[in-house]
């Protein structure tokens, strides 16, 4: 925990090293976020701010975890081969991000990537990764019921489930993503949380031979590196925001979280330690619902949530710190419940 805490805080200080000239390239270039009409009216004032700023959390994150485990990944070790999956998740999904987040800044009426197209690539990458997890280690097809100590193995069913949990984490967060420190400060709190079961996790399983050691031990900085980089991108994205995380970081950051939840067993707790995305997402998906039913009528003013909130005359600074206060009481209780 020691080095986890060191790293997240090495994570820290590159990320903001580098977050100044990296928000002037993007004005430089151009890469300025556009406001939806349809939005808060409160939000048009935003328009134009940097985006794509998701690069600042992802590239620290992949510099130094594969500085950290050049051995494993030249050694093809057990670790090695098991920590190119969040890696390779993050990239994947933050490259889609990336095109989506220029499409949105180079079209006409600030659309992203249609959804027919951006969400078959989400379940393919999601897919693929499934897959290597699956036939990785045994350690990683396995789901742990909250207070029971043995892992289930729950057979080829896993794929899908994993598969469902990448894309809805991925669209979790970016659903989240809209107010000023929102996406980035809730993102820090479940990597933070999924750490530290990473980490109660290396004493609860029994010692293995050095080639076959809990691969949930390299998840610990891990997640303290992802977490250090999101609280780096806070320095720039609080409120007046001078940087926009965009889908680049959002569904990457999502993805990643994902994958977290999935190597680590504990994906069962990801709704609670993920409440605030997970509420996000459900206030997209019934408002649309009763919209359909109702013949026009909302269940919000505004979705996702916290435009109902800011519709209802909630300040941007007060929905950020009640969610987040949320988010770290149910990080608490998934912690509390992944203690065997």
């Amino acid at each position: 925990m020691r080095t986890a805490l060191f790293l997240g805080s090495l994570s820290f200080l590159l990320a903001v090293v580098w977050g100044g000239p990296l928000i002037r390239v993007l004005k430089h270039y151009g890469i300025g976020k556009k406001i939806r009409i349809e939005g808060p009216t409160t939000h048009q004032v935003k328009a134009g701010t940097p985006t794509m700023g998701g690069l600042m959390i992802v590239i620290p994150v992949l510099v130094i975890t594969a500085a950290l485990n050049i051995a494993n990944l030249l050694g093809a070790t057990v670790i090695g081969k098991s920590i190119l999956v969040p890696l390779t998740a993050m990239a994947a999904f933050a490259t889609l991000g990336i095109i989506d987040d220029l499409m949105e800044v180079r079209g006409k009426r600030g659309q992203g990537m249609l959804a027919r197209v951006k969400f078959p690539a989400q379940v393919t990458i999601a897919t693929v990764s499934a897959l290597i997890l699956y036939f990785g280690p045994p350690q990683l097809r396995s789901v742990v019921i909250p207070t029971v100590a043995q892992k289930i193995d729950i057979g080829l069913l896993w794929i899908p489930i994993a598969a469902f949990i990448i894309v809805f984490s991925s669209n979790a967060i970016n659903f989240t993503d809209g107010l000023d420190g929102l996406a980035g400060i809730i993102a820090a709190t479940a990597f933070m949380a999924y750490g530290v079961i990473a980490y109660l996790q290396s004493f609860q399983i029994a010692p293995l031979p050095t080639d076959e050691r809990p691969v949930v031990s390299y998840l610990v900085p891990f997640s303290f590196i992802v977490a250090g980089a999101c609280m780096a991108f806070l320095w720039f994205n609080a409120h007046p925001a001078q940087l926009f995380m965009g889908d680049t970081g959002s569904e990457a950051l999502g993805a990643t979280l994902g994958v977290l939840a999935l190597m680590t067993g504990q994906w069962l707790l990801l709704p609670i330690i993920a409440l605030v995305p997970v509420a996000e997402t459900f206030s997209v998906m019934l408002q649309i619902l009763y919209f359909k039913q109702t013949g026009g009528k909302r269940l919000f003013k505004m979705s996702p949530l916290h435009n109902h909130y800011v519709l209802l005359g909630w300040s941007e600074t007060q929905i950020v710190w009640r969610f987040w206060l949320v988010a770290l009481g149910a990080a608490m209780v998934g912690i509390a419940l992944a203690i065997q």
